[in-house]
């Protein structure tokens, strides 16, 4: 019988695993700072939710290192993932900045596998990317923009990268077989049509570190 991979399976496996705590068990290291700033317990939730939820950039990054652990250097699964990294780091400055602790090694790594084609990925991480935008939606919206601009900075930058970028090279790789071209990750890139998969984010998290402008003096 033909396995049919279901990343609805997969995020119900993912659910079970932060539910039963599996995912977060002993031998993962966590976080502990004592932050600079203070934020509500919404706040927190939502920082947590972004790099440790099954829809989050934790389990993105394990999912993309799932395929190219089987498939090879593939795109647009190594620029993604390394995009995915950066997110990853924002999201911890965040954390740390507001003394909230983490899982400091990524606890999907190794849990998920690969779908049986790169056509079944593409289309299935497309549908990961609309899930994201999703959660971010829900998460901007239960973080006080007038009193943590930066958070909410670093939250529509990550939303924004994953409309703008993963979702577009996803839908473009699944109607090409499963895989882009550099040709065609050039053409997906910022400098191709003003957005791309590497620009928006990365320089989306430049300014999300709390540091610049109007965020000096507030939270």
């Amino acid at each position: 019988m033909k396995k049919i991979f279901s990343r609805k399976l997969m995020l119900v496996l993912l659910s079970s695993l932060l539910a039963t705590g599996v995912v977060f068990a002993q031998g993962y290291g966590w976080s502990s700072t004592t932050g600079t700033q203070t934020a509500t317990p919404e706040v927190q939730a939502a920082l947590l939710e972004a790099l440790t939820g099954p829809d989050g950039e934790y389990a993105a990054y394990a999912m993309y290192t799932a395929v190219i652990d089987k498939y090879g250097q593939v795109e647009p699964y190594v620029t993604i993932r390394e995009a995915e990294g950066r997110h990853i780091q924002a999201l911890k400055r965040q954390l740390d900045k507001y003394g909230v602790d983490y899982p400091t090694e990524n606890p999907y790594l190794g849990k998920v596998t690969a779908p049986e084609s790169l056509a079944a990925a593409a289309q299935a991480w497309a549908d990961g990317e609309i899930a994201n935008v999703k959660l971010y939606d829900k998460l901007i919206a239960q973080v006080p923009a007038d009193e943590y601009p930066n958070v909410v900075r670093v939250l529509e930058n990550l939303r924004s990268a994953s409309l703008e970028a993963h979702l577009p090279a996803f839908q473009a790789a699944a109607e090409n077989g499963g895989t882009l071209t550099t040709q065609q990750m050039q053409d997906l890139s910022p400098r191709g049509r003003n957005g791309g998969c590497n620009g928006g984010r990365q320089g989306g998290h430049g300014r999300g570190n709390g540091n610049r402008g109007r965020g000096n003096n507030r939270r």
